[in-house]
């Protein structure tokens, strides 16, 4: 009888083995494409011409300068990343990041549409390491002031 349970033992034992090695040969060389964000510029995005659309991905690149627009009310904002060869339009609902503003590097997550604009749902920016906090009083439109219409700065 203990043979029958030592047998049992190893029959779960390999099936189980069989099960782990067969999710992660599957990962390996099958779904794991379809789970990975890829980081492209704006050439490489629009190269890949149909097979870009809906399929999510990480645009990276520099703000164009004179391309944001910001409206507050709806809190949309939209802007044209540029990569020094090609440019692709931008839309992003939310608050953008404090700091952002023409010509600054970004990478937006999110995916390409068919009418050729990237709906943008994660904006990152880079910027320096320094921290100012604001200014006793200071309102939330002064913070974003390179936004809004008519700005200088």
């Amino acid at each position: 009888m203990s043979a029958n349970v030592e047998g049992r033992k190893r029959a779960t034992l390999l099936v189980a083995a069989a099960i782990v090695l067969g999710a992660f040969g599957y990962l390996l060389y099958g779904g794991i494409d379809q789970n990975v964000v890829f980081f492209l510029t704006p050439q490489e995005l629009l190269a890949k011409g149909t097979q870009a659309y809906d399929v999510p991905v990480r645009l990276g690149g520099m703000v164009a300068p004179g391309s944001v627009k910001w409206d507050a009310d709806k809190l949309d904002l939209q802007f044209k990343v540029s990569d020094g060869k090609e440019t692709v339009l931008v839309q992003s609902k939310g608050a953008p990041p404090q700091m952002f503003r023409d010509g600054m590097g970004v990478v937006c997550e999110g995916r390409f549409r068919k009418d050729g604009v990237f709906e943008s749902t994660n904006l990152m920016i880079k910027h320096s390491e320094e921290y100012r906090a604001p200014k006793d009083g200071e309102m939330p439109q002064e913070m974003y002031k390179s936004l809004m219409k008519g700005s200088t700065s």
